[in-house]
């Protein structure tokens, strides 16, 4: 989807209150919103939960959202912070043994600095993850993210082995091309 018509999408959100258009700007976006929370949170349930209060959010906000020059980074960084305020409030509740917290220990140990990098990497990552083509996606997410083996991706998306092998080199070799043009643009 192009800029244009994601600025379509939220002018109409904004001047008809479509929720046609909220739906497919949701549908549009919610897999990349959700890995980035999970990215944060490190569970299924907690990632959803915040990605359904950012929608929520968006939706309230809809007649000043076609005003965000960039809703992409815009909704990333509300995923972020949100994901950042759940886990925080869910340390306090301290329902949670301390090795259970995820990443406690390892964001401690990490400048600013390589925290930054770190997130920004991600970013680039989600944004190149974002425009491979969605077999490609699909494989790499299920092989890569969900740890599902070559034959079980095989079997649930009705192809062979050797076609999932090769839609994950493809995956691969396009993530880092794009990921490293990022870089130098």
């Amino acid at each position: 989807m192009t800029e244009s018509e994601v600025r379509k999408l939220l002018r109409q959100m904004k001047e008809w209150s479509s929720q046609t258009a909220f739906r497919r700007f949701y549908d549009l976006t919610y897999d990349r919103l959700f890995r980035i929370a999970y990215y944060y949170v490190k569970r299924e349930e907690w990632a959803q939960e915040i990605v359904l209060d950012v929608f929520l959010k968006l939706w309230e906000q809809r007649s000043t959202l076609p005003e965000v020059r960039n809703i992409e980074d815009y909704s990333f960084i509300l995923v972020k912070n949100a994901s950042l305020n759940y886990l925080e409030k869910e340390m306090r509740r301290d329902t949670l043994t301390s090795h259970e917290l995820p990443d406690e220990t390892e964001g401690a140990s990490r400048s600013p600095e390589e925290e930054m990098i770190g997130e920004e990497l991600f970013a680039r990552y989600v944004k190149a993850l974002d425009r491979l083509p969605q077999r490609c996606r699909e494989v790499f997410i299920r092989i890569r993210e969900e740890k599902q083996s070559y034959a079980q991706v095989a079997e649930e998306l009705g192809i062979s082995t050797k076609t999932v092998d090769a839609q994950l080199q493809k995956a691969t070799g396009r993530l880092k091309e794009m990921i490293i043009r990022a870089e130098i643009d």
